[in-house]
């Protein structure tokens, strides 16, 4: 894949996320159509989530979404990371996620929070790489923060 990556915030419809989420349902662990009605999960992040997502050929490559609306306790949480198979290892969930971080830390969130499969070990390593540590695990998932 060669062409230009294009990054926005909040530019995606439910549907264009919905078509996203279903080409990478494979690559969640375990696959999120499991986990969630996809079609309901895409209308929920459209009308709820903050996303920063990365576009290539008029497609959505690349999706990370947050939740930053407990103002409350000042958390902010990662809901979904995702990119299409055929553009992984290119830095797009890297980019994706710091930007994230940049927004959490200007909205003055004081943490940052996410799930992730305890056996998803690249998910693992890319939130590491961004400072995430975990702070509870069972056996199926990983609770990690981050103060921005």
């Amino acid at each position: 894949m060669s062409a230009n990556i294009e990054y926005r915030v909040n530019t995606a419809s439910a549907a264009q996320i919905a078509a996203h989420l279903s080409h990478c349902d494979d690559s969640f662990i375990p696959r999120l159509s499991e986990r969630v009605d996809i079609r309901a999960y895409a209308d929920k992040l459209a009308e709820n989530a903050v996303r920063f997502e990365a576009w290539a050929e008029g497609m959505l490559i690349g999706l990370v979404a947050a939740y930053c609306n407990d103002q409350e306790r000042r958390t902010a949480f990662i809901t979904s990371v995702s990119v299409l198979p055929a553009w992984t290892g290119k830095g797009i969930a890297s980019t994706l996620l710091a930007q994230c971080i940049s927004h959490v830390r200007d909205q003055h969130m004081q943490l940052l929070q996410l799930e992730v499969a305890s056996n998803n070990l690249p998910a693992l390593k890319l939130y590491e790489k961004h400072g995430f540590v975990v702070r509870s695990s069972d056996a199926q998932f990983v609770t990690a923060t981050l103060q921005p």
